[in-house]
């Protein structure tokens, strides 16, 4: 199936998930979990990502799309957290329907600036943008433990800028590999209230399942997870390094441990509408 828009996928309401990739077994799992619970995905590639791969973005977009493409599932590709302008500037040349533009390390002033500059080019080029306003715990250990974005200053945000979501400081942080953060849903709720754009939720690998479905319920729409993955991942392979020296055979449990994760945490982000009964408008 034809690569669909991110916009199509993140709607107010609906809970959608996008899993980060890093290598080519990443997006199988992903794309094969997708299939398996008939839900959408959001596979989305770092600019970490990219140089973790020489700095070509080129390749692993090719390889994701290229596994997009050959499954019955609905998969939108993001290109995340980009710092690089030069970056931004090729996903619309390699299939991406969105981009998340990371101005969070400048001042206010200078986050606007530079965020209204990306969300006109990617208007001009048919993309959906993403931009952070309200640091995120864990990112390169520059962001302070218990930042929260504010709501008044988030709207005039999103005024100013003209994204098209808004990834918001609510309680989780990048690269927890345990499961404890307590979301502030009071704030979430708050949030939802007056920002017109999606929420997105970062560091989402440390929410609890019960916290997640609440979050969904109240209003957050993208919910970003990476390191869950990279546990399930790197887990398997140590379990099965003794298997010989192909490969194959530490990879092979190490994606369908990969997908097995994503299943469960599609049927949490995004339950069919029978498990969906009570949750709340955005």
């Amino acid at each position: 199936m034809p690569l669909v828009r991110t916009a199509e996928l993140v709607r107010p309401g609906h809970g959608v998930a996008a899993f980060n990739v890093i290598t080519l077994e990443h997006a199988e799992a992903i794309v094969a979990a997708a299939e398996e619970t008939g839900r959408p995905v959001i596979c989305q590639i770092s600019q970490n990502a990219v140089r973790f791969h020489g700095g070509r973005l080129g390749p692993i977009a090719a390889a994701t799309r290229a596994v997009a493409e050959g499954s019955a599932a609905r998969v939108a590709l993001h290109l995340d957290h980009v710092t690089d302008e030069d970056l931004m500037h090729q996903a619309a040349g390699h299939g991406f329907g969105s981009v998340m533009y990371d101005g969070s390390e400048h001042d206010y002033d200078e986050n606007v600036a530079r965020t209204a500059a990306a969300s006109a080019w990617a208007r001009e080029h048919g993309l959906w943008l993403e931009a952070e306003l309200g640091e995120v715990g864990g990112k390169d250990g520059a962001h302070a433990p218990g930042v929260r974005t504010d709501p008044a200053e988030a709207a005039a945000f999103v005024a100013a800028t003209g994204v098209d979501a808004l990834a918001v400081a609510v309680g989780s942080s990048h690269a927890m590999t345990e499961r404890t953060a307590a979301l502030d849903h009071e704030l979430i709720a708050r949030l939802r209230d007056a920002v017109p754009v999606p929420l997105v939720l970062h560091g989402s690998s440390g929410v609890p399942d019960g916290e997640l479905r609440r979050a969904v319920g109240q209003g957050m729409t993208k919910i970003n997870i990476g390191t869950a993955l990279n546990i399930a991942f790197t887990g398997a392979v140590r379990a099965n390094l003794d298997r010989g020296v192909d490969p194959r055979r530490y990879l092979a449990p190490a994606r369908d441990a990969m997908r097995e994760q994503v299943v469960h945490l599609l049927e949490v982000i995004a339950p069919r509408p029978a498990e969906s009964i009570g949750r709340l408008a955005c």
